[in-house]
């Protein structure tokens, strides 16, 4: 019961880049061994991952599996790591989703397979140590380390237009990143100033009073790192070029975790250690959440590579993330971290679906298809299911995420209720007309003719997206039980007294908390 379990999750893909180094992959028999060393570990992560669950305590609103030891005394620096109902099922996201996407790179990945599979594993543990961090130098350790495997991926196994895209991809997050690194940097410098306690530990910088002025200066240069990874609108240019270019699996990480670290950053650290800050910034947060929301699903609309159409959609599904989070009640804040799950699902789930029929076509533009279903009906079938939790469609995931939502935000401001409720109508008009040109109609090109449905390995990788689709909606408490008691302990931590930042704000903030959770019948209401 004393085992170091975030640890073992955490650190557990690096014994499986320690394996690979040792396997020859010159001939196809080593490149299997490399992939299967890979598929091995990696659903070893998740079933290690599951301890996690049975035993968190959802009654406890902070952190628990607690690992703390000194690591850089001189400096206050930690080993610190826990975990709670905030980040829970994010970790157990990514634990879930690295393996199907590992096995989704069988015939996909041929070149230099030894090298990509390191870059999964290393970017597996990265993500995780970002999840679980609560040493604030630890946590950026992990950032940044996260960043090299996703940036050689795109510009090594990805499209002609690789290069660019990597770059683009590098050159916005690390500009975001030094910012972040200054900032930390100033907060660690004012703590010590206050108390004389030089330390990174998180729990203790949460406690930090800050002038106002800085505050809102700290928090200006957090949220610039964390809405750059979101992305939100309109810090988004890099993600339509890095998800076109990037390799199925690399695309899959992209949407499902990635782009989370940038939500979760808010949650975690810019939203606590500067609440003035988060007060002052608020009004634009969830003006350009709402601008992101409908702009995103327009520019989604005519788009003729299916690809880049999922690619857009995520710009408008992050939006939703974004304004829940920032209205600061239970049913906005519980309804914004089960959309990121969601959006990791059913996103990646397309992804892994548009990599399907690249592989077998190699294109992925929406005019080259055409009534695909006839001879791929399990492909079609199981396409239609994802596009129905896309669009938020009821007993699906996607429609008890979005429901909070917009409950949240009409709790607090109808008018911005209404505007963000245009994006799931924008969202099922892109994604039904994208799903009627692929695959209704007549069988237009000849190419399309003799297509090959779904096989086994395909299917395991994507019947398990489709049972967690429906399983989140038709009972989302199992999921929104594990949340309870840390996001009133987050609502509360983040305690609003500045007064609006401007006349006519969006958004009124509310210091109480909701205590009141929604029930199942109530959201199916």
């Amino acid at each position: 019961m004393n085992a170091p379990i975030l640890t073992y999750v955490t650190f557990l893909p690096l014994l499986g880049v320690l394996a690979i180094l040792f396997i020859p992959q010159r001939s196809e028999s080593g490149k299997k061994a490399i992939r299967w060393v890979s598929m091995v570990i990696s659903t070893l992560v998740f079933f290690v991952s599951l301890r996690l669950y049975f035993d968190f305590d959802p009654d406890v609103a902070g952190f628990q599996f607690i690992e703390k030891y000194i690591w850089i005394p001189s400096y206050g620096i930690t080993y610190f790591m826990g975990l709670d109902g905030l980040a829970f099922w994010l970790v157990l996201l990514t634990t879930f989703l690295t393996p199907l996407t590992i096995l989704s790179t069988w015939s996909a990945i041929t070149k230099k397979v030894k090298e990509f599979q390191i870059m999964m594993l290393v970017l597996e543990t990265a993500m995780l140590g970002t999840f679980v961090s609560l040493d604030l130098f630890l946590f950026y350790v992990f950032w940044e380390i996260m960043l090299i495997p996703m940036w050689l991926i795109i510009g090594v196994w990805g499209g002609e237009r690789r290069i660019y895209a990597a770059i683009k991809f590098f050159l916005f997050t690390a500009v975001g990143s030094f910012l972040m690194l200054v900032c930390i940097i100033g907060l660690v410098y004012f703590h010590h100033q206050e108390t004389g306690d030089l330390t990174f530990n998180l729990l203790s910088l949460y406690n930090t009073n800050l002038a106002r002025t800085y505050e809102i200066l700290f928090f200006a240069a957090f949220a610039l790192a964390f809405a750059i990874k979101v992305p939100m609108f309109p810090l988004h240019t890099w993600l339509p070029d890095a998800h076109v270019e990037a390799p199925t699996a690399g695309s899959v990480i992209l949407a499902g975790i990635l782009l989370k670290m940038g939500t979760y950053g808010f949650f975690r650290f810019a939203m606590p250690l500067f609440p003035d800050g988060s007060a002052f910034f608020t009004p634009l947060i969830v003006v350009l959440s709402i601008i992101g929301i409908i702009y995103g699903a327009m520019v989604a609309m005519v788009q003729p590579d299916i690809k880049k159409l999922v690619a857009y959609s995520s710009v408008s599904h992050l939006g939703y993330c974004m304004i829940g989070l920032f209205v600061l009640n239970r049913h906005g804040v519980e309804g914004s971290i089960l959309q990121m799950i969601n959006h990791g699902i059913s996103t990646g789930a397309l992804f892994l679906l548009v990599g399907v029929v690249y592989e077998r076509r190699h294109t992925r533009m929406i005019a080259e298809y055409g009534g695909i279903c006839r001879p791929m009906p399990i492909y079609a079938s199981i396409f239609f299911l994802i596009t129905l939790s896309s669009v938020g469609f009821p007993t699906t995931n996607g429609f008890i995420g979005e429901f909070l939502i917009l409950l949240g935000v009409f709790e607090v401001n109808k008018a911005a209720a209404v505007l963000a409720a245009t994006g799931v109508v924008l969202g099922a008009i892109y994604m039904f007309w994208m799903f009627q040109r692929v695959f209704y109609g007549r069988v237009s090109n000849p190419k399309n003719e003799k297509l090959k449905d779904l096989n086994r390995r395909e299917l395991a990788y994507l019947l398990p997206l489709v049972a967690l689709v429906f399983w989140i909606g038709l009972y989302p408490n199992f999921f929104l039980s594990k949340m309870h008691s840390s996001v009133d302990h987050f609502i509360s931590q983040v305690k609003i007294s500045a007064e609006p930042a401007s006349p006519g704000a969006v958004v009124e903030h509310h210091a109480s908390v909701d205590k009141a959770p929604l029930s199942v019948s109530a959201a199916k209401e």
